[in-house]
């Protein structure tokens, strides 16, 4: 029988590693391939085992023979029903740490429910322990809020284990005594993604960043709505950022910042800007100038000042996002005059269009050639919006490489309206089609079903490839994603109401 060489099955099961379901189901098929899965599967423990009193209990079995002895003196007895090894060292595998799901797991054992919360936290230690070590390889650390208190710094091997460690998350509110002592061994960090809170940041964080060697990628999250919590803290923050603004290239930001650490992004490609309210000042996009930028998303931030930030980039843009905000006619306008102007190798675009500019839409599709997918938000809540000047727009003007579609609207096109633009797509290359509805679709079954009869019979004719529709609550697809993310591919005609 042929087989595969090690190597080459890894990378094949590797592709699965979001997959649970064929993986569990490929641990069973031989030993070789279990000795495979098992490390893919425990890389990040916490991703599959949702079930964290069964991963307590795995845990509890890597416990040396001398810790255990020591907690038993200390009352916890249940351990003497541990005696027995794994068949792995299962948490050599682990390279993604997440504090707080470790904490929730120990306390929420069945074995350790009923202790004080001081045994608890002993117990804690000595988990901690068995991932933070010198035979453990941390990538990824999670820190979530303020319920972890122990110094990870003076845990034996920490220094070791978190030699190699890439990817940084926590709130800026935990204790004092968890980051002291960080900055000094977190000094290979990449990417960092922080929440800051309102009240008890710590100002560790500021040498944490400073004490980084090349920092790439950064997220700061803001859960407020208020601008102006927090200042000193904020810009404090910032400023020891823009000392590595030479290298950071990917940046996502929730709030205005306090200083001019935009600007300083000279070799930023991806930037994400999300505002919390409409309320909330974003003048510095205004005279923002990102040369390099490739990636755009946007969120409730004021459409004038996004098309002034995509008319001052480089026109480099492959992808652009924007979503929410409020697009009157001339902003409206204005956005799109921006894409077909700054952005002629875009490839990936999200964009709102009002019916009075569908003709702007023309153009777009016109001079943006290099268009891979196309996702629109119709904007007809209140207003009368001209579906089959739009459907016509799209299936003469679109490029050529241009198949995949996503349309979001209040009030559904007419069947007719459907039929023509799919009647003359045909001849190009088969559709990638999603429609998704902000409320209900049709007033009883008999109209829905009436509409998916209808694709199902350009499906069979080969002008529809994929098509699916969704509520917006219950659409579960990234912006650009057309098939679902385990590559299973949805049945064309179904839906889910």
């Amino acid at each position: 029988m042929f087989q595969l060489n090690g190597d080459v099955l890894y990378l094949i099961l590797k592709e699965l590693q979001n997959d649970k379901k064929s993986l569990f189901s490929c641990l069973r098929v031989n030993k070789t391939w279990c000795e495979i899965i098992v490390p893919i599967l425990w890389k990040n423990p916490w991703k599959f085992l949702e079930e964290r009193k069964s991963l307590c209990k795995v845990v509890i079995l890597h416990l040396s023979d001398e810790t255990k002895n020591n907690l038993k003196s200390q009352g916890f007895d249940f351990l003497t029903n541990f005696y027995h090894k794994p068949l792995f060292n299962y948490i050599s595998f682990c390279k993604i740490l997440n504090l707080y799901d470790l904490h929730v797991m120990v306390n929420t054992c069945d074995h350790l429910v009923t202790f004080p919360k001081i045994k608890r936290e002993i117990f804690e230690k000595e988990v901690t322990s068995l991932f933070i070590n010198e035979n453990t390889r941390v990538m990824h650390l999670y820190i979530k809020n303020r319920f972890y208190n122990n110094r990870l710094n003076i845990i034996p091997g920490a220094k070791y284990s978190f030699s190699e460690l890439e990817f940084f998350s926590s709130n800026t509110n935990i204790s004092d005594n968890v980051i002291t002592g960080l900055p000094e061994i977190f000094k290979s960090i990449k990417r960092l993604e922080l929440v800051i809170e309102v009240n008890n940041n710590s100002y560790e964080f500021v040498k944490l960043i400073d004490n980084i060697d090349k920092l790439y990628h950064v997220r700061l999250y803001s859960k407020y709505y208020s601008e102006y919590y927090n200042d000193s803290f904020r810009k404090a923050l910032e400023n020891s950022l823009i000392k590595h603004a030479n290298t950071i290239q990917y940046f996502k930001i929730t709030r205005p910042p306090v200083t001019n650490i935009l600007s300083s992004f000279v070799n930023l490609k991806i930037l994400k800007v999300k505002g919390f309210s409409m309320d909330l000042s974003w003048d510095c996009l205004e005279t923002l100038s990102l040369s390099f930028l490739q990636v755009l998303k946007t969120d409730c931030i004021p459409i004038e000042k996004v098309s002034a930030l995509i008319e001052n980039t480089g026109g480099k843009l492959i992808e652009v996002s924007i979503n929410g905000g409020y697009h009157n006619e001339n902003n409206n306008k204005r956005l799109i005059q921006s894409i077909y102007n700054k952005c002629k190798k875009i490839q990936y675009l999200k964009i709102l269009i009002r019916n009075e500019n569908i003709s702007e839409l023309e153009k777009l599709l016109i001079d943006c050639q290099y268009l891979d997918g196309l996702n629109i938000i119709v904007y007809n809540d209140e207003t009368i919006f001209d579906w089959n000047y739009f459907f016509k727009v799209l299936y003469e003007s679109s490029p050529t490489n241009l198949f995949k579609f996503k349309f979001s609207f209040v009030n559904t096109f007419e069947l007719g309206s459907l039929k023509l633009f799919l009647n003359n797509w045909n001849g190009r290359h088969p559709l990638l089609f999603q429609t998704i509805q902000y409320s209900s679709w049709g007033s009883n079954n008999v109209f829905k079903r009436s509409y998916f009869d209808v694709i199902k019979r350009y499906i069979t004719q080969g002008i529809v490839s994929l098509y699916s529709h969704a509520p917006v609550e219950k659409c579960d697809f990234k912006d650009f994603d057309w098939i679902k993310a385990d590559k299973k591919a949805l049945k064309s005609w179904e839906y889910n109401f």
